[in-house]
C-alpha cells in the first residue's frame, strides 16, 4: 500500500471509525490518572464498541497489561503507543501471504451476494493485469441471474478473458472448462467467481467441494488460494460470515470491501485475530484501483492518527 494516494483514501475512508473509536480512546488515556481496573474496563468497552470483538479485545488487553508491568508504566497516556503496537502485532501477516501472486495460481473467491464479490474479482484482475500477468476469469456463479454479465463487464474493463457466464450452467463444468483454457493459454492466475448462498449451506458446501475436487484433479500443479470477500460496513456480521465460510471451505485470506465511510473499520482487526485468517486486500472505494494489498502498519496508523498525512 505504498502509494500515497491510496493511503490518503484509506485515511479518509476510516474517518468515521476514527471519530467513533479513537476519540473515545484518547479521552480514556487523557482522562484517567491511574492505570487501574477501571481504566482497563473503559478501554475494553471502547475496543468492543469499535468492532474489535470480544476475544480480540481480551487478547490485546492481556498483552497491554503485560507490557505495562514489564516496562513499569505509571501514566495512562503512555499506554497509547503500547496499545497501537499490540494491535499491529495482531495483524501482521508477513510476505508469504502473497505467494500466489508470483505462481501459476487458482484463486477461488467466495462470499455472500451483495458484498462486492464480482467487483473485487474485476479489481483483482485489473491489478494482476497491470503487473503484466495473464489472467483468466471463470464465471462459476451460475445461480444469480446477472452475475455472468457483471463479470463480463469487469473482464472487458480489465482487458482479460472470461469463461462461462450462462445462467443455470453447472458451476463445476464451468471450472473444468476454465482450467482447460488456463492451461492452453498459459495463464498465470485463474480467478473463479462462485455463488454466495450461505442460507443454503448444504448446497454451497456440495458445490464448493465439487469445484475443489475438479481443481485438485485437473490442475494439481497450480498454487491454491481461497479468498472470502466481506463487507466492512456490516461489522460483526462480517465476522460471522467469515466463520461460516471457513466451515465449508479452507480460507487462506480475506478481502474487506467498503471500508470507506463505515464506522466499523475495527472489524479488520477482529476477523484476522479471531479466525487466524489474514486480511489480504482492502477496498476503500468504487473505482478499479480502489483495492490494495492490506498493510497492517498503515491501517493502524490511519486508524489512530488523524494527522498521519
Amino acid at each position: 500500500m505504498a502509494e500515497g494516494g491510496f493511503f490518503k483514501r484509506l485515511l479518509a475512508g476510516l474517518t468515521k471509525t476514527r471519530d467513533n473509536f479513537v476519540k473515545n480512546m484518547d479521552y480514556v488515556f487523557r482522562g484517567f490518572t491511574n492505570i487501574d481496573e477501571e481504566f482497563y474496563e473503559e478501554l475494553e468497552e471502547i475496543l468492543i464498541m469499535g468492532d474489535i470483538g470480544v476475544a480480540t479485545t481480551e487478547h490485546i488487553l492481556e498483552d497491554l497489561k503485560c507490557k505495562v508491568k514489564e516496562q513499569k508504566i505509571k501514566e495512562p497516556a503512555d499506554c497509547k503507543q503500547l496499545l497501537i503496537d499490540s494491535i499491529k502485532e495482531q495483524m501482521d501477516i508477513g510476505e508469504a501471504a502473497y505467494e500466489f501472486e508470483n505462481r501459476t495460481s487458482v484463486v477461488l473467491v467466495v462470499g455472500v451476494n451483495g458484498v462486492g464479490k464480482t467487483t473485487t474479482i474485476g479489481k483483482l484482475a485489473a491489478k494482476f493485469r497491470s503487473q503484466n500477468k495473464k489472467v483468466l476469469l471463470a464465471a462459476a456463479d451460475t445461480f444469480r441471474a446477472a452475475a455472468g454479465e457483471q463479470l463480463r463487464e469487469w473482464a472487458n474493463r480489465s482487458s482479460v478473458d472470461m469463461i462461462g457466464g450462462q445462467e443455470g450452467n453447472d458451476p463445476a463444468s464451468v471450472v473444468f472448462d476454465a482450467i482447460a483454457a488456463a492451461k492452453a493459454r498459459k495463464t498465470d492466475i485463474l480467478l473463479i467467481d462462485t455463488a454466495g448462498r450461505l442460507h443454503n449451506k448444504k448446497n454451497l458446501m456440495a458445490e464448493l467441494h465439487k469445484i475443489n475436487n475438479i481443481i485438485d484433479k485437473e490442475y494439481p500443479e497450480a498454487y491454491r488460494e481461497t479468498l472470502v470477500v466481506l463487507d466492512g460496513t456490516t461489522g460483526q456480521n462480517a465476522l460471522a460470515q467469515a466463520k461460516e465460510f471457513s466451515e465449508v471451505t479452507d480460507l487462506s485470506g480475506i478481502v474487506l470491501t467498503k471500508l470507506d465511510g463505515t464506522a466499523k473499520g475495527g472489524i479488520a482487526v477482529a476477523i484476522q485475530a479471531e479466525l487466524g485468517i489474514p486480511v489480504k486486500y482492502i477496498g476503500v472505494g468504487e473505482s478499479i484501483d480502489d483495492l490494495e494489498k492490506f498493510d497492517s502498519q498503515e491501517f493502524v496508523e490511519a486508524l489512530f492518527y488523524a494527522d498521519a498525512q
